[in-house]
């Protein structure tokens, strides 16, 4: 089949400004700072231009409607979330396959008939209203649930009776990074909120001074009652959380995203009783599991940079007091998380980026381990300390996300809810392997993809990555991407440093002065698999989203030749004033601030923005973002676009696709995304050259 080449894409105009910016004597140029102005109608007129100029390109496309059509059908299965139990009940939602929003149920007892409690799709017209938070009493009567519209991650909370499916009146607005937790006796809940945004700043304002407040059921929200705040630290998140015993108000205050956290606590038995510290140093993470008493049993990586569980009581702020309960593990296996659930602990650990499930006494002691159906990612395992069974989901790349019931008496699993997707699992392989970064530290790396591989070069190739925020990537299945194995595609995700696959010291190797660490070891994951022969250049795609549309964008930036086609989504890619908007000034613990001299230097080397040369040859490129976005604000993608167009000297697509009415990614209905997903598939069919 002989491909014809796409006619020369006619960019719209985008204008230039004279801005320039001064960081400690070197000056700056911001030619599209009034890109940055979402509300402005030459900025929305600019939007308008470039979707059509994207849709038109894509529309050309003769694999697109058949790639939809596709991707329709393989989405089309139940989606289940792992249930849990409140006085009897089981709550869950499901999506029954091509619904925009997945709907809330509950049933009595785990094989009860299963009741709808909400369904968001009521809630809009086009879908864009989603369940974004929820939270039961412990008698399992009331829920408070929060909705997100059009992607935001503004929140609403109210509050519905389960057995009626009626709302109170109860309503709060401006809840934002927050929870609910309810009071043992279902009084009200707790959740935290900020001040009222300014008009026009609802999307890009910055948020600042976290609160932490009840609302008692019944009450107009301007009669709740302000339980925490820390005006002297405006950038401190506040979570609240009661423990299972009722007694306990555990309030958690991070600086931004820095994993370093410090507890305080309240005691709700005492009528006067104020807030006090637990553990207040902000010197490690720490994590209350659960309680007896007043003892407290905390996950933190205190002396441990793969984690332990500690008990401690109220006073004991210093390590040498505190008695280990599960201790680090030796090796690099990580100890990812604990819940306390049926009178047991069960510890979920990560080695090499995959899943173990023990279970421990209140001791400490080793009981058990779960038998896990092959290597991928277990998770749930909620519930109460009264509990006799609980719930999890085990997933990886060729296994649909499949929900089991675990029984603690029998310490047995029974398959609870098993998807049926339209594909043969049994077709692909996936298998992980090790490869040297630019310093030679080793990287793990899962490659999947049809039996029978051909190591020609000529496979086309989408390696993904993140690494960051301390956040690992772990084997998960995407019925989307059985549409790329489909069509003969590797999938590949490389396990990067600033990830937490090995703990803080792999976090901390990849984050500040170390972030270039990051992109090194996801350009040296794409020389691996040319030089294994998997790909080569011109079929190797790259992708990631927010702090992975960073990764690619500083990639595609730096080694420009490297790549086939690239995908960076909801990026953030204005690396001197991210800082600016939203909650963005959160993440300086990962990359510094252009507010300081050294911290300027560093984001400078490696900003995607600042890295755009004119005259260079980058590889195709769809960028995309979505206009509601208030967590990476549209922005930077809209200013990086604009660059990357006018610095382009060669042939290939820099194009930009803005979604309406959505926003980072989260409570995306479902037409949306497969849409999205089949205009990015379609691209790189078309650049990659997959006929």
């Amino acid at each position: 089949m002989t491909r014809v080449p796409m006619d020369p894409i006619p960019y719209p105009p985008t204008r230039r400004d004279a801005v320039v910016e001064d960081y400690f004597g070197t000056q700056v140029p911001d030619p599209y700072r009034w890109l940055e102005d979402d509300n402005s109608p030459e900025t929305q007129a600019w939007v308008e231009a470039q979707n059509q100029a994207t849709f038109d390109y894509l529309a050309k496309i003769p694999a697109r409607k058949g790639l939809l059509e596709r991707l329709t059908k393989l989405y089309d299965f139940e989606k289940y979330s792992v249930p849990f139990q409140r006085g009897g009940r089981c709550f869950f939602t499901c999506n029954t396959g091509l619904e925009p929003q997945g709907k809330l149920y509950w049933t009595q007892g785990p094989e009860g008939e299963p009741k709808i409690l909400l369904d968001p799709n009521t809630l809009s017209t086009d879908g864009t209203v989603a369940l974004a938070g929820l939270s039961v009493t412990a008698d399992g009567t009331r829920a408070a649930y929060a909705i997100a519209e059009a992607g935001s991650d503004w929140l609403t909370w109210r509050v519905r009776e389960v057995a009626s499916g009626v709302d109170l009146p109860d309503e709060i607005h401006w809840s934002k990074a927050s929870g609910a937790t309810w009071r043992k006796d279902g009084s009200g809940f707790y959740y935290s909120r900020y001040d009222a945004p300014k008009p026009g700043d609802t999307l890009k304002g910055i948020n600042q001074n976290h609160q932490v407040w009840f609302h008692r059921l019944g009450t107009p929200q301007a009669e709740d009652a302000l339980i925490y705040q820390r005006a002297d630290h405006p950038d401190w998140y506040l979570s609240a959380t009661v423990t299972d015993d009722g007694r306990w108000l555990v309030i958690t205050a991070e600086q931004g995203t820095d994993p370093r956290t410090s507890l305080f606590i309240l005691d709700l038995a005492g009528p006067d009783a104020r807030v006090m510290p637990l553990l207040e140093a902000m010197d490690a993470s720490y994590s209350v599991i659960g309680n007896d008493g007043d003892t407290f049993f905390v996950l933190t990586d205190q002396e441990a940079s793969r984690y332990r569980l500690v008990a401690l009581r109220p006073g004991q702020a210093q390590p040498t007091q505190w008695r280990t309960l599960i201790p680090e593990a030796e090796g690099l296996d990580v100890l990812a998380g604990v819940s306390l659930v049926g009178n047991q602990f069960v510890a979920d650990w990560m080695h090499d980026a995959h899943t173990r499930i023990t279970f421990h006494g209140l001791d400490g002691v080793e009981i058990g381990e779960l038998a896990l159906p092959a290597l991928g990612t277990a998770g749930g395992f909620a519930g109460s300390r009264e509990d006799l069974d609980t719930f999890y989901a085990f997933t990886n790349f060729t296994y649909p996300t499949t929900l089991y019931r675990y029984d603690f008496r029998t310490r047995e699993s029974k398959l609870f809810r098993a998807p049926k997707v339209d594909f043969d699992p049994a077709a692909y392989e996936t298998k992980q392997v090790f490869y040297p970064s630019k310093d030679g530290t080793k990287i793990p790396l899962f490659l999947t993809y049809r039996k029978g591989l051909a190591l020609d070069g000529q496979n086309p190739t989408l390696l993904y990555g993140y690494g960051g925020f301390n956040i690992p990537l772990t084997p998960s299945f995407s019925s989307s991407r059985v549409a790329w194995l489909e069509m003969g595609g590797v999938y590949a995700v490389a396990n990067l440093r600033g990830g937490g696959e090995y703990g803080m010291d792999w976090y901390n190797a990849g984050r500040l002065a170390h972030k270039q660490n990051v992109f090194d070891d996801f350009m040296a994951a794409a020389e691996w698999l040319i030089h294994e022969k998997y790909t080569s250049t011109p079929k190797l795609a790259i992708q990631g989203g927010s702090n992975g549309g960073l990764l690619v964008g500083a990639c595609m930036t730096q080694r420009p030749e490297l790549f086939g086609a690239c995908l960076p989504a909801v990026g953030v890619l204005d690396m001197l004033r991210f800082h600016l908007f939203t909650l963005g000034w959160g993440w300086k613990s990962d990359y510094g601030s252009s507010e300081t001299k050294e911290g300027f230097e560093t984001l400078l080397r490696y900003s995607p923005l600042h890295a755009i040369r004119p005259g260079v040859n980058y590889p195709p490129t769809l960028i995309t973002t979505s206009d509601h976005d208030d967590r990476v604000v549209p922005a930077h993608s809209f200013k990086f676009a604009a660059a990357l167009q006018a610095g382009q000297a060669g042939p290939a697509p820099i194009l930009i696709r803005v979604e309406v009415r959505a926003g980072h990614g989260a409570g995306k209905p479902t037409d949306k995304i497969l849409a999205e997903l089949a205009d990015q598939y379609a691209f790189l069919v078309e650049n990659l050259e997959m006929d």
